[in-house]
């Protein structure tokens, strides 16, 4: 969380001393999520339980929202230098990877049934997966667009990794082919 938090940071603080625009957003734009990013790390760090699935919900609408200025940025024309829409595409693409694996973890730990078949739980039956499993789904999910570790149970879960993948698909494949035509 404090990873993302800080990428935004970042590219808003770029935003402004270059001049980037994201679409018709402010440079500050990108700051909207790093308040929900960090109260829900001080929620984890703290060992209260309760919020964080609101946080998580507001941290994924958000990063849609930015995900949408991306590609209305691009699709416009407006993105014009290949590492500033780079780093762009990483911080919507981290935060995605982040929030689908906070998500992950926290539906699990919330209810009872498993929403993922872990290969180690064939193997032990005292293992049990922790944060890190889940943030590895997420990633790699994000990457081949499909599960490669674990496998989901419910039809919830299945649908979480179409939308997670669905979004990292549009901000990787997007984004990447306008950054590759614009250091041609």
């Amino acid at each position: 969380m404090l990873f993302v938090a800080a990428l935004q940071a970042v590219v808003s603080l770029l935003s402004e001393q270059h001049g980037w625009k994201l679409w018709f957003l402010p440079w500050w734009s990108w700051l909207i999520l790093v308040v929900p990013e960090l109260l829900l790390a001080a929620s984890l760090l703290g060992g209260r339980r309760g919020y964080q699935i609101y946080f998580i919900a507001v941290m994924s609408v958000g990063n849609l929202f930015l995900l949408t200025a991306l590609i209305g940025s691009v699709v416009s024309g407006r993105e014009h230098g290949g590492g500033e829409l780079l780093l762009k595409g990483l911080a919507v693409w981290s935060t995605n990877v982040a929030a689908f694996g906070l998500a992950f973890w926290e539906l699990e730990k919330r209810t009872e049934d498993e929403k993922f078949q872990f290969p180690q739980m064939e193997t032990s039956s005292d293992w049990e997966p922790h944060f890190f499993d889940y943030f590895y789904v997420a990633f790699t999910n994000s990457i081949a667009f499909s599960p490669t570790d674990a496998m989901p149970l419910t039809r919830f879960t299945k649908l979480l990794m179409l939308v997670e993948s669905a979004i990292s698909a549009i901000a990787i494949l997007l984004v990447a082919a306008r950054a590759v035509n614009i250091f041609k």
